[in-house]
């Protein structure tokens, strides 16, 4: 596929989309759930919410509380969010700092590294119980990937690197460009949630194709004038897209003071690039911050996102530090996206889309996902 004179020449042959059913279906979002979801690794947090010890944080990850705790030996561990005496949730509040976790229910509580440590108003079982391994929390597995914080709840999940990386690999071609910018190094400063009707994979869809850009997105296509065209930087390895020549940086007003990521080469000035990270994360790579989206299936036709803006530390603590103008491009994107894809929910039902749509060429690097869904709960690709 190539330009002429501002054109797609899209010599190719249509696609299809998925059936309509892969859309609403609450079997097929349980097949999804247990054999996408809870195999995959989810991003769950960034590694400085837990950088000392006795800090915690609590979340939800396909249905189960997780618990994330730094130890006193600095070492950070993952466990299910349950008291193993009678079930109760161990800590309710979002993040805290404590020496011992202690179930508010009966008092029974846990080292940091999820060893049971005390049980009150006992005796001879005490002894029992007490650093018994099978009475400690529930270990899951995480890891942390360029700071940030993954689970993975099954019991033998492929590596971090494995599922991650080489997505990487595959949208640059190496693994440099993306790790210059060093998201390790960043801490956000403005999160925004959206509740979304529609199926996560719409979302995903939406978000890997550019096709829709003039036609919803006058301020995206604005600052990334190449996006006009209806291709996006996904749709090639190593693709990135220019600012408009008078645009400074990627924010609604075009202007910008702020310094490149400390990382960052020449040739990353005024540039974008995004990044799909299968299954649930968005990456958007810009010169002076990261944006990254997590898709949180509730079921078949709700979808929650999670939209954090990342900046360099030593900006935010500045007196001047605005990410308004910022925030704002993105998420004005954000909502022209959402209800987009409310308007393809809501006819995913309709006999008209049972046997699903087309692609044209501009878009069928989206074929790969549905490749990638259909191989992975067992279904033919046809």
């Amino acid at each position: 596929m190539v330009m002429e004179h501002g054109l797609v020449n899209d010599k190719g042959k249509l696609e299809p989309t998925l059936k309509g059913e892969l859309y609403t279906s609450s079997d097929i979002f349980k097949l999804e759930k247990d054999h996408i979801f809870s195999k995959s690794w989810s991003l769950v947090a960034f590694e400085y919410e837990i950088a000392e010890p006795g800090q915690y944080i609590t979340t939800r990850v396909e249905g189960e509380n997780i618990l994330i705790t730094r130890g006193k030996d600095h070492v950070l561990r993952g466990f299910l969010n349950v008291c193993r005496h009678r079930g109760a949730k161990l800590c309710s509040q979002a993040s805290g700092k404590a020496g011992v976790i202690r179930c508010p229910y009966h008092s029974w509580s846990y080292s940091l590294d999820g060893d049971l440590v005390g049980v009150p108003n006992t005796s001879h079982c005490r002894e029992e119980l007490v650093h018994n391994e099978n009475y400690g929390l529930t270990s899951v597995h995480i890891e942390v990937w360029h700071g940030m914080v993954w689970v993975n709840l099954s019991d033998n999940p492929i590596s971090v690197e494995y599922q991650l990386d080489t997505q990487i690999f595959d949208r640059f071609g190496e693994l440099y460009t993306f790790a210059r910018y060093e998201i390790q190094n960043l801490k956000s400063a403005h999160r925004e949630e959206y509740e979304v009707e529609a199926n996560w994979k719409l979302i995903v869809e939406n978000f890997q194709e550019c096709y829709h850009c003039s036609s919803i997105h006058p301020e995206l296509t604005a600052t990334l004038p190449e996006f006009r065209s209806g291709v996006g930087t996904q749709s090639s390895v190593g693709g990135g897209a220019k600012f408009g020549d008078e645009l400074e940086a990627f924010s609604i007003s075009g202007k910008g003071s702020r310094p490149m990521l400390k990382g960052l080469l020449p040739e990353d000035d005024r540039t974008y690039f995004g990044i799909t990270v299968l299954p649930l994360v968005f990456i958007n790579l810009t010169p002076d911050h990261v944006i990254i989206h997590r898709i949180i299936p509730i079921s078949a036709e709700r979808s929650k996102v999670i939209c954090e803006w990342l900046f360099d530390p030593e900006e935010m603590a500045k007196p001047n530090f605005d990410p308004k103008d910022s925030v704002e491009l993105f998420h004005r994107v954000n909502l022209q996206d959402f209800e987009a894809c409310e308007w393809c929910q809501e006819n995913m039902s309709s006999k008209s889309y049972k046997e699903g749509g087309i692609l044209v060429p501009i878009e069928q690097h989206v074929s790969h996902f549905y490749n990638y869904v259909l191989e992975a709960i067992g279904m033919k690709i046809e």
